[in-house]
């Protein structure tokens, strides 16, 4: 397997547990899963084009930018909780 598709796969695995550790750790509707996995992949895939582009080189594993792409995925899932809005609690 080249360094490329394993980083690809460790960062969709890993982008994907954010996601539902994410939804988990907040509880909320079941279909609000979906938000939270397609956010935490768009803002892993972000956060790793940051983190290369500006050449950061924290916590890098291979060719995945380890560091910037989960801080990017974590922004990513908190602004979208965000904007949804806290639904879950007035339920």
């Amino acid at each position: 397997m080249t360094t490329a598709a394993s980083g690809l796969i460790l960062g969709f695995l890993l982008a994907t547990a954010y996601g539902a550790g994410f939804h988990f750790l907040l509880g909320g509707p079941a279909r609000r899963i979906i938000l939270y996995l397609v956010v935490a992949w768009i803002g892993f895939a972000l956060g790793h084009v940051v983190g290369d582009l500006i050449n950061l080189n924290w916590l890098r594993l291979g060719a995945l930018q380890l560091f910037s792409a989960s801080v990017g995925a974590w922004i990513a899932l908190i602004l979208s909780w965000w904007l949804v809005g806290d639904t879950a609690v007035r339920q």
